[in-house]
């Protein structure tokens, strides 16, 4: 269970779902030559047909296609395998449309896709129906380095003449022996008006469902009889992206399905978020046992460490730097841990193996520590989610010793029978043990312990735990030209990310060019005369960029004036919220930041102040941002501080963040007025 691996997950936990998809270049290439081979000339079927006159849901002038029917059919049987067949009719309105024309249908070795059919029906001309025959079937694509086996596979089908005016459609019929009795309709799309969406089930004698809904008011089905039902809905706007929003899972209107067989079963739906734990809890029955290398290992590690906290961190240290992150995603193995002994061993795992192997040796120095299910991007779990695996990572909640109260641990929540809980990420190799990445501070996990689940909030780190201290003196000469030494200090995330991309730079001129690419976005003209990285390794140091730099004419002239803005580097302003459509959803932050901005410049011979820009203070519950300049004998100073204190803007204050922001770019654009010194 990995955020590399989210797509391979879902597939094992829904059936295997058919879905669009930006093709990489390769696969594009495949199936364009498909597509130029001749398509059957034959008439689509009456389902795609009776919408060829049907009017098209609303929509603007930049919208690409519309979906003109959707349909979903779910039957269950008795042995709990899964018939789904999936029936998707658009009409394309733009050029870039045409990538709805291609269907892909993820399978694996638990999955037969029965059939595959796609059609076009032409503005003018004949039908095009392209068959099973024609589907190219290759490896799962899009899933990044780090998987080293899997039996997950693609099917590929282009339907031709996706082009404006003509309408285009698929069917796919699958079955599937689910590992969880689970299906999610989602009846919404992203830039895409539905104009009617349809979900029926049918389920054996006994069985029952629970159905929770999400971003969109409950429906009542309509009863077919025989345990069967069916939902239907029309008109369905769609989603418009915005910079910074909610994730995709957190905003369209979906249907969560949980499928009950009579008498229960390992593989039922899950009724509740205690249920799920369980199950999660059985697969990782056994598989955190210590074998005696394990043992030896852990006695070798700790041996010099006098304290608790001393022998966690050597833990820690040696699963996330020497445990290679690598998946084998086969069957079950896409959900369960591999046995510690088995991980130890090959020295590689996936994110579960390696917080599965930590927990081993944790538990070897009498620590006890619990499976914690995240998501990786905050906002597709929270408290209105029911109990369902959109779970792409796991970590642990380390229950810490009495003597563990180092201020160093920050990630800690405070559990109402467990204790003091530490949140640790065994996978993250930059962030230090005690300290959580921003994407999963204030999110929602899963904690899983023999009990059952609980979805808890993990911790939200102080906002100095990240983001940037960046201190400058620097001359400035009568020709208007700038030098001096800049100090830029990173921590939390910011020290993360730029650890993690010059892990594989070698050379010193390539790792400098995260510094060149900053200054080139605040000065015109400039030249990086000395620079060095410090602390690339030490991830328990701040990282640190130290550079010098020469920028001529950074002063403007104005007859015999010098015009100097104090805010050399760096923009914490941003014009996301300046659109003309009004927002939709809020504004979502990484994580809690800090910024500040020192900066010292001596002024030139013979000049003195004649006008200073005016301070800037503003503060507000989700932000702040406090600026001043002043004058200290032949020095001129800017001080500023930028912070992030609530990671979620609702609707209600987006209106002031905006103001924020505009103050903010006022303050980097104001510049402090210099002339000549009375004699």
């Amino acid at each position: 269970m990995n955020n590399r691996l989210y797509c391979v997950l879902m597939v094992r936990l829904l059936g295997i779902k058919a879905a669009r998809a930006f093709l990489p270049a390769a696969v594009l290439a495949i199936c364009t030559l498909a597509a130029s081979q001749p398509a059957c000339c034959s008439d689509a079927p009456q389902w795609m047909h009776a919408l060829v006159n049907v009017p098209v849901p609303a929509h603007d002038e930049k919208t690409d296609a519309v979906l003109l029917y959707s349909e979903d059919t779910l039957i269950v049987q008795g042995n709990g395998k899964i018939k789904n067949t999936k029936r998707r009719v658009y009409k394309i309105l733009r050029p870039d449309g045409k990538r709805f024309g291609m269907v892909r249908a993820d399978f694996d070795s638990e999955t037969k896709i029965n059939s595959i059919h796609g059609w076009c029906i032409p503005a003018q001309g004949k039908d095009y129906e392209i068959k099973d025959k024609d589907a190219i079937e290759t490896a799962l694509f899009g899933v990044q380095d780090g998987e080293l086996v899997s039996d997950l596979k693609t099917k590929l089908l282009t339907i031709p003449a996706a082009d404006p005016g003509n309408i285009v459609g698929y069917e796919i019929d699958q079955e599937v022996r689910p590992y969880v009795l689970q299906d999610v309709w989602e009846f919404q799309e992203v830039n895409v008006p539905v104009r009617e969406a349809r979900y029926t089930l049918q389920l054996p004698p006994g069985w029952e469902y629970k159905a929770a809904w999400l971003n969109h008011a409950a429906v009542t089905p309509t009863s077919g009889g025989a345990n069967q039902w069916q939902w239907v809905l029309s008109d369905v706007g769609a989603i418009k992206p915005e910079y910074n929003m909610p994730p995709r899972a957190g905003v369209v209107g979906q249907m969560i399905v949980s499928l009950l067989p009579q008498g229960g079963g390992q593989n039922k739906g899950f009724v509740d978020w205690k249920d799920m734990g369980r199950w999660e809890d059985r697969l990782a029955q056994g598989r955190r046992d210590a074998s005696a290398e394990i043992k030896q290992k852990v006695a070798a590690l700790t041996a010099s460490s006098s304290t608790n906290l001393a022998k966690m961190r050597a833990l820690a240290q040696f699963v996330q730097k020497e445990i290679r992150y690598v998946a084998i995603q086969l069957g079950i193995g896409g959900w369960q841990p591999h046995p510690a002994a088995e991980i130890f061993v090959h020295h590689y795992g996936d994110c579960k193996d390696k917080a599965t192997l930590m927990s081993a040796m944790l538990k070897e120095i009498g620590v006890e520590s619990y499976y914690l299910s995240v998501n990786t991007t905050r906002g597709i779990i929270t408290p209105e989610t029911p109990a369902t695996r959109w779970f792409d990572h796991e970590i642990l909640a380390v229950r810490l010793p009495e003597d563990a109260k180092d201020p160093s641990l920050v990630a800690v929540l405070e559990h109402p029978k467990l204790g003091r809980l530490l949140i640790f990420d065994p996978t993250d190799e930059w962030t230090p043990y005690g300290q959580l990445r921003g994407p999963l501070q204030s999110n929602y996990a899963l904690l899983v312990t023999p009990d059952g689940g609980e979805l808890i909030k993990l911790p939200q780190l102080p906002t100095s735990m990240n983001g940037f201290e960046r201190t400058a003196r620097l001359t400035l000469d009568s020709a208007g030209t700038l030098r001096g030494e800049f100090v830029d200090q990173r921590n939390g995330d910011y020290a993360m990310y730029q650890r993690a991309a010059l892990k594989s730079v070698s050379k010193d001129a390539d790792r400098i060019k995260p510094i060149e690419t900053l200054v080139s976005h605040s000065l015109p003209t400039f030249q990086i005369t000395k620079a060095s990285v410090l602390n690339l390794n030490q991830t328990d140091q701040p990282f640190k960029y130290v550079y010098s730099l020469l920028a001529e004419k950074y002063a403007k002239t104005t007859g015999n004036l010098l015009l100097v803005r104090p805010r050399i580097l760096g923009f914490n302003s941003s014009d996301l919220l300046e659109t003309k459509e009004p927002r939709k959803f809020p504004v979502e932050f990484d994580g809690p930041v800090k910024n500040t901005d020192v900066f010292e410049i001596a002024l030139p011979a013979g000049y003195e102040v004649d006008d200073l820009p005016p301070p800037v203070n503003a503060d507000y519950s989700f932000a702040s941002y406090h600026s001043k300049t002043e004058v200290n004998g032949n020095t001129l100073k800017y001080t500023r501080t930028f912070e992030v204190k609530e990671l979620s803007v609702p609707l209600s204050k987006v209106e002031d963040l905006k103001k924020l922001y505009r103050l903010i770019a006022g303050d980097e654009r104001n510049t402090a007025v210099l002339k000549p010194a009375a004699h």
